[in-house]
């Protein structure tokens, strides 16, 4: 483990914990306009999907370029995300897209 790594966690939670306590600290968050609400309550899944799609999607090709790849973990999300769609239970969706990837792997095709 690098130690200068701390540092830089130190320095991540320093600029990025303020902006996740305004709702903590401002008593007035919840008289926002609904729209606002709406807005705010779906920017967490937003930034999740966007970082689990580019993890899952992209890749590094030759010269160390990205390059899309659609390989086993696509399809697993796609099945998780058609099965929570479907089912409304996002347990059953996660359980079903790990156990598919795990599973694909172990028989060598992922």
């Amino acid at each position: 483990m690098n130690i200068g790594l701390v540092g830089l966690a130190l320095l991540m939670f320093a600029v990025t914990y303020p902006a996740r306590a305004i709702p903590l600290l401002a008593p007035a968050f919840e008289r926002l306009p609904p729209r606002a609400l709406e807005y705010l309550r779906l920017v967490g899944p937003a930034v999740l999907a966007a970082i689990a799609a580019s993890q899952v999607l992209v890749a590094t090709g030759a010269g160390g370029r990205p390059v899309l790849h659609v390989g086993i973990e696509a399809v697993a999300v796609l099945a998780c995300a058609a099965l929570v769609a479907w089912r409304r239970n996002l347990f059953l969706g996660l359980l079903v897209a790990i156990v598919a990837a795990a599973a694909a792997r172990a028989l060598g095709i992922g």
